[in-house]
């Protein structure tokens, strides 16, 4: 499992800096959120904007339903396209955190779409992440349930 960073810019991607601009390149195999939250971990990368494309060959989809406050998974072991991967990278408790959703396209051409819980990377998936010059935090929201974003 390997992730590629390039830097562009000649920006240090650290917490404290600058924004900088990165390329990750994820390779078949690769296991989404996993290999992209240890990548964040080790360059303290404590917030970004992510947006990619690609492909899996397996990919877990979740929903949350505000009623019960759960989310409700869907898995499937299908080759599908990211035809859109739009997210951000942040921290809850002092770790690094993924919020991501997909929308995906099947061989018939119909999509599929939701929060990304889980994914296999077939072949590649390609993200462009844009470190903030801010760390973002996330805090329990008590009504509902989830880690939100908490702006100063």
């Amino acid at each position: 499992m390997r992730v590629r960073g390039h830097q562009t810019g000649g920006r240090t991607p650290d917490s404290a800096g600058p924004p900088a601009d990165l390329v990750l390149v994820f390779d078949a195999g690769d296991p989404l959120p996993d290999v992209l939250l240890d990548w964040a971990a080790e360059r303290e990368i404590a917030s970004a904007q992510l947006s990619g494309i690609g492909a899996f060959e397996s990919v877990v989809l979740g929903y949350f339903d505000p009623l019960t406050r759960q989310y409700v998974n869907t898995r499937l072991d299908e080759q599908v396209e990211v035809l859109s991967f739009l997210g951000n990278l942040t921290r809850f408790d002092g770790v690094p955190r993924l919020h991501a959703h997909v929308v995906l396209g099947r061989r018939d051409g119909t999509t599929l779409g939701g929060h990304l819980v889980a994914a296999r990377v077939r072949p590649t998936l390609e993200v462009f992440a844009r470190t903030m010059p801010e760390p973002l935090e996330r805090r329990l929201d008590p009504s509902s349930g989830l880690p939100l974003i908490d702006l100063p």
